[in-house]
């Protein structure tokens, strides 16, 4: 379409701002998110794991978009008894969201075929006018074949992340023609036993931290 060509994407050092502060506004200990969805976490001494261990588990966001085949794809139904890292962003965006999918996938590529195939990756687009399930594949495979995109109704994505305290902002055409895409940062980690969420990623994560988890959560070792 005429509008999305024409559009380009950027997260804009605001835009960054915002996502950072959403991130720790979400996670801090005791505090709320800007929806009024409680997100407790807490630094576990105890745990094995590098990420924050949420205090209290999220349950998967019942949620039905197509995938990037075209097909719907039930979130809650085609992740359950399965680890799964869930994340919102979108294709355009020129630094957190590659930056965190890239990460992921370097870290990924580090497994065993076997550990890898036990954990899913879903990206959810916070921006479907502009990803198609087309560009969303081709976006996707520069990090992983394997990771699953979801793109659609922007209404229900909204719904979905703040199910779990992320605040997802309608997109915002900018004097230049531009587009921002406000999104909250945090990658999600659901495991295979209850399907519910036990720990949370922020924006600064780092790839070693990631490189440290993913084998655990292969091997669903509780948080």
């Amino acid at each position: 379409m005429k509008l999305s060509s024409a559009r380009r994407r950027t997260a804009c050092a605001a835009a960054l701002a915002l996502t950072a502060a959403l991130a720790l506004s979400a996670c801090g200990s005791g505090t709320k998110s800007t929806s009024g969805a409680a997100i407790v976490s807490q630094q576990s001494q105890n745990s094995p794991y590098q990420g924050t261990v949420l205090a209290k588990h999220f349950d998967m966001p019942d949620l039905v978009l197509p995938d990037t085949s075209g097909q719907p794809f039930d979130l809650r139904q085609r992740t359950a008894g399965k680890t799964t890292l869930l994340f919102f962003g979108y294709t355009s965006c020129p630094d957190v969201c590659p930056t965190t999918m890239g990460d992921i996938g370097v870290a990924m590529s580090k497994l065993p075929a076997d550990e890898q195939a036990k954990i899913n990756v879903v990206f959810v687009s916070t921006d479907p006018q502009v990803d198609t399930p087309q560009v969303l594949r081709t976006w996707l495979n520069s990090f992983n074949k394997n990771f699953i995109g979801l793109t659609g109704d922007l209404q229900k994505v909204k719904a979905a992340a703040l199910s779990l305290g992320i605040l997802v902002e309608d997109p915002v055409v900018n004097k230049d023609g531009t587009v921002t895409s406000s999104h909250g940062a945090q990658v999600l980690a659901f495991m295979p036993s209850d399907d519910k969420a036990h720990l949370v990623y922020l924006s600064n994560t780092s790839q070693d931290v990631f490189a440290h988890d993913l084998p655990l959560l292969a091997k669903g070792v509780a948080a």
